[in-house]
C-alpha cells in the first residue's frame, strides 16, 4: 500500500482553512497532539482516519497517495473588493468550489472534443475595455439575440413581469450560444454557504466550454445583473473572480455593461431620487421601479451612484438595506422536505446547456455514467433520472 506524505497531510488541513486544533476536533481526535504526531510523519494515519480527512478537508482521498502537494486550481484574476470582516473559511470554501467548477469544466471540454464539437466560439476574448461600454452592450444584444425587453417580458407576459422567468430567458439565451450558466453558492449542504460579500461570480473564459457560476445565496433578483456582469468578462477574455461594488476599473467597466444592457440610464429618472431625502421613501420608489423592470433594488441603487442621482453615502445605506432584506429573507425561509422535488432544483442548479449536454454525451457514449455524476454533482445512480434518459425517461 502507498504511503503518505505527512506534507500533504499538512497542505490538506491548511488549504481547508482549518487549524491543527480545529481539525483535531472536526476528525474526532482525542486532541491536537495525535494529528501532531500523523503531520510530523511519527505515525501513520489509518484508512479510516484518511477517509475522514478527505470528507473534512473536502479532497478526494487519491490525493493523500500523492508525492507532492497538488497545484491549486488556477482562479484567473481576483477582481474583488473585499470587506475587512469575513468568517475564517471563506477563502478555502470558494477554493474547494472553484476546484469542482474546473473539473467539471474540464470534463464537459473533454467530452466535446472527443466528439468533434470543439469549434472555437468566436466572441470569447474578442472584446477589449477600449471599445467602450456601449459597443460591447450592442455586440452582446447582436450575439445573443436578446435585449431588456426580452428580459422585461419574457414570452411577451408584458403586463406580469417575473424575476424568475426574465432570467430563465436570458440564461437559456447565453447558454444557447455555448456558455453554461451554474447556480453554486456551497459545497452542497448549507453550513457551507459563501457569502455573497465574498464571491458574486465566477468566469471561466474558455473558448470551447465557457461557465459562469453565479453565488445562488445572493437575492434572485441579483442573478441576472451577475450573469451579464461575468459575461462581459468573457467577451474580455478574462477569467476570475468577482464580488459586490469592485473598485477595479474593469469590474465598474463589467458593472456598467450590465447595467446598461438591462436599463438606460434616461429611465433612472422616473424616481426622482434627487428630491427625495427621506431613506425609508427612497427605498419605497426604488422598490417599485424595481420590479416594474424585472430588477434588483442594488442594482437600481448601483446605477443611480454611477449616474449622479445619488451620493456614495447614500448608496451605502440603501446597500446596506438591501443586504439587511436578503439575509433576513434567507433566514425566515423554511428549510425541510416541503421544497421542490431534488431533481427539479438540481436541474434548475446546473442548468438547461449543461444538463442537455451531458444528456446527449451520455447517450453518444462520449460520458461515462461515472464521469456524468462527476459533472452534475450527484451520484452516478441519480444521472439517468436527472437528464432524463433510459429507464427514467
Amino acid at each position: 500500500m502507498p504511503t503518505v506524505n505527512p506534507e500533504i497531510l499538512i497542505w490538506a488541513r491548511e488549504t481547508a482553512g482549518l487549524s491543527i486544533e480545529d481539525a483535531a476536533n472536526k476528525l474526532g481526535l482525542s486532541g491536537p497532539n495525535r494529528l501532531e504526531a500523523l503531520e510530523a510523519g511519527d505515525r501513520d494515519p489509518s484508512r479510516r482516519q484518511l477517509a475522514n480527512m478527505s470528507e473534512k478537508y473536502r479532497r478526494p482521498l487519491l490525493t493523500f497517495y500523492l508525492p507532492n502537494s497538488p497545484r491549486e486550481s488556477d482562479k484567473g484574476q481576483d477582481f474583488r473588493t473585499l470587506p475587512e470582516a469575513l468568517p475564517i473559511d471563506s477563502e478555502a470554501l470558494l477554493s474547494a468550489l472553484l476546484r469542482d467548477v474546473h473539473v467539471r469544466q474540464g470534463l464537459i471540454r473533454a467530452a466535446l472534443e472527443e466528439a468533434s464539437e470543439d469549434e472555437p466560439l468566436p466572441f470569447v476574448g474578442s472584446a477589449q475595455m477600449e471599445d467602450g461600454v456601449t459597443a460591447l452592450v450592442d455586440e452582446m444584444n447582436r450575439v445573443l439575440n436578446f435585449s431588456k425587453d426580452d428580459f422585461r417580458a419574457p414570452n411577451g407576459q408584458v403586463n406580469a413581469p417575473s424575476i424568475n422567468e426574465g432570467f430563465k430567458s436570458l440564461r437559456a439565451a447565453v447558454e444557447k450560444i455555448g456558455v453554461f450558466v451554474l447556480l453554486m453558492g456551497n459545497l452542497g449542504t448549507h453550513h457551507t454557504d459563501i457569502d455573497v460579500k465574498f464571491f458574486r461570480g465566477f468566469a471561466l473564459a474558455d473558448n470551447i466550454a465557457p461557465f459562469i457560476i453565479i453565488n445562488e445565496k445572493d437575492s434572485k433578483a441579483a442573478w441576472a445583473f451577475t450573469l451579464l456582469h461575468e459575461l462581459a468578462h468573457i467577451w474580455l477574455g478574462q477569467t476570475g473572480i468577482s464580488g459586490y461594488d469592485g473598485e477595479e476599473d474593469i469590474e465598474r467597466f463589467c458593472d456598467a455593461v450590465a447595467a446598461k444592457f438591462l436599463l438606460d440610464p434616461e429611465e433612472l429618472a422616473e424616481i426622482e431620487a434627487r428630491q427625495e431625502k427621506n431613506l425609508e421613501a427612497l427605498i419605497e420608489r426604488i422598490g417599485g421601479f424595481a420590479t416594474a423592470k424585472n430588477l434588483s433594488r442594488k442594482m437600481v441603487a448601483y446605477n443611480l451612484l454611477s449616474n449622479g442621482h445619488i451620493e456614495w453615502d447614500v448608496y451605502r445605506r440603501l446597500s446596506a438595506a438591501f443586504d439587511e432584506d436578503r439575509i433576513a429573507q434567507q433566514r425566515d425561509r423554511p428549510r425541510g422536505d416541503s421544497g421542490p422535488d431534488y431533481y427539479v432544483v438540481r436541474r434548475h442548479r446546473v442548468g438547461p446547456g449543461l444538463v442537455g449536454t451531458v444528456r446527449r454525451m451520455v447517450a453518444e457514449r462520449v460520458l461515462s455514467t461515472t464521469k456524468a455524476a462527476r459533472v452534475l454533482g450527484v451520484k452516478p445512480t441519480a444521472v439517468h433520472r436527472l437528464v432524463n434518459i433510459g429507464r427514467a425517461a
